[in-house]
């Protein structure tokens, strides 16, 4: 008789149905794993056999063959010691139940026979609910945030004993109790908007980013508050769901990185000699990138023209899908990487062209030059563009700033509205045109003043539809159910 037992293999943050097969013989005392197992998994065979032993159960006289199928795909990490012990308990029918096809088991056994936790338990949570698994035993681990799932029970467990008393109606899991998540707030991580003096184009170009999840692209002068436009910026963005942070923490545990259990959208800020890899994702063994850490978030790339031209030409696939795909010998991953870009950069080398303050020593080759690392197809892909101007200080000090409270109420507002036109938790920027066009016309008015300025201008047929996603949002803002001229106009301004 060959035993099955149901459990969560990963490809990234893609997880499968990894169904355990145990079949044993009458034989050399002996535990063979086939099923493409690296180190770690072949190592399970040494902690199941210590973990039985205390248990009073033996494998003398037995051959066992444990099968991970599907069979071509590769199989790493111990999170498979639990469901491989189990089936092995009842093909030796040490362990006399019937276990459910939508029940699974991970986690990694201790020599004691102590179930501990292990990298990669949040995706393969996640990627039950989505396989259909109804029951989950696991351990608990404290470092997760409190997993409450629709459509799946989860069950803790600290020991191996403590699930087959479990599985024989003897027990009944889950003795921890989660701790209370603790939410960050805003005020104690990010700049608020009412500490930027001036910049109020700027401001409203940002809030209208935020709202539809557009990319931005910042130029100007050392000193006129670029970077402290873009450290600002998450203040404004909606907290985030229990979905999506439960997501990011996923990204965070696969990289082997920690993210505080809050609700405060991702920051991420890589430095410009940051390698390829450490921002695109990759590795012998792909892990997430900065792209992937930034995912629900704001991936800021300060000074983006000293960023090698090859590592930047590789950010169009996640500009347009909202994932990235890296492709390697041991194995080809695809990561969630939907964040927002904000860009910022020097109008030339010397950083003071068309500056009225400080005298410009570049050529007008020289800032050509500077202003093509970014190439054309990648500028392109930015919605909004901005040239950003020093504030004098003493005027800008006069006026009252509005809080990022205030500005992220509207957004939010906003965003509702995004997710109830389409039904689903999707923006402006990232809906696709034949939905955007279906739920937002324009009229014929409106198509006229776009073609004839796109004639003028000369610009593509993507320039086109940004202009249209960012007039959606615009009237988002405004709460209109159409899209106005007014907001027509101003994103004509912005782009």
């Amino acid at each position: 008789m060959c035993t099955k037992v149901t459990s969560i293999g990963l490809k990234g943050m893609e997880g499968y149905r990894l169904n355990v097969e145990v079949k044993t013989f009458v034989g050399n005392d002996s535990i063979r794993i086939v099923g493409l197992p690296d180190a770690a998994v072949k190592e399970s065979k040494e902690r199941i056999s210590a973990a039985l032993r205390p248990l009073g159960y033996t494998i003398n006289g037995q051959k066992i063959i444990i099968n991970l199928s599907p069979s071509e795909q590769k199989k790493s990490g111990p999170m498979f010691d639990l469901p491989m012990a189990i089936g092995v308990l009842v093909s030796l029918n040490e362990l006399v139940i019937s276990i459910p096809e939508n029940s699974g088991f991970i986690g990694a056994l201790s020599l004691d026979g102590a179930i501990v936790p292990v990298e990669g338990m949040l995706p393969a949570v996640l990627s039950a609910k989505r396989l259909g698994i109804k029951r989950l035993y696991m351990p608990y681990d404290e470092k997760q945030p409190v997993l409450d799932i629709d459509g799946l029970q989860i069950v803790y467990t600290s020991s191996l004993r403590e699930v087959i008393e479990i599985l024989e109606g003897r027990g009944g899991g889950s003795p921890f109790t989660p701790k209370t998540e603790e939410i960050g707030s805003y005020s104690s991580s990010y700049i608020d908007f009412q500490q930027i003096i001036g910049h109020s184009d700027t401001k409203r170009a940002m809030e209208v980013a935020a709202a539809g999840e557009h990319h931005v692209l910042m130029t100007g002068p050392p000193g006129c508050g670029k970077s402290m436009l873009a450290e600002s910026f998450p203040s404004i963005l909606p907290p985030l769901s229990k979905e999506a942070r439960l997501e990011i923490i996923a990204l965070h545990q696969l990289s082997g990185t920690n993210y505080p259990n809050a609700n405060i959208p991702p920051f991420r800020n890589p430095h410009h000699s940051a390698s390829g890899i450490s921002i695109i994702g990759g590795g012998t063994y792909p892990k997430p990138g900065e792209i992937s850490l930034a995912h629900r978030g704001v991936l800021f790339l300060d000074e983006i023209a000293e960023f090698p031209k090859k590592t930047l030409d590789m950010l169009r696939q996640p500009f347009e899908s909202g994932k990235i795909t890296i492709s390697r010998t041991h194995a080809t991953l695809t990561y969630p990487a939907s964040f927002i870009l904000l860009a910022a950069m020097n109008p030339c080398p010397c950083g003071y062209a068309g500056s009225n303050r400080h005298y410009c020593t570049c050529t007008p080759r020289q800032a050509q030059n500077y202003q093509n690392k970014v190439s054309g197809p990648l500028r392109d892909r930015f919605d909004i563009r901005l040239t950003i101007k020093p504030i004098d200080l003493d005027r800008g000090s006069s006026r009252e700033e509005v809080s990022s409270i205030v500005v992220q109420r509207r957004v939010e507002a906003a965003r509702n509205r995004q997710y109830e036109r389409y039904g689903k938790e999707l923006c402006n920027s990232r809906v696709s045109y034949d939905m955007l066009q279906k739920t937002s016309p324009l009229t014929q008015e409106q198509q006229k003043i776009i073609h004839q300025l796109a004639a003028k201008k000369n610009w593509s047929n993507r320039t086109q539809i940004k202009i249209f996603r960012l007039a959606r949002t615009i009237s988002d803002l405004e709460g209109k159910t159409a899209i106005t001229d007014k907001s027509i106009w101003e994103a004509v301004n912005l782009r």
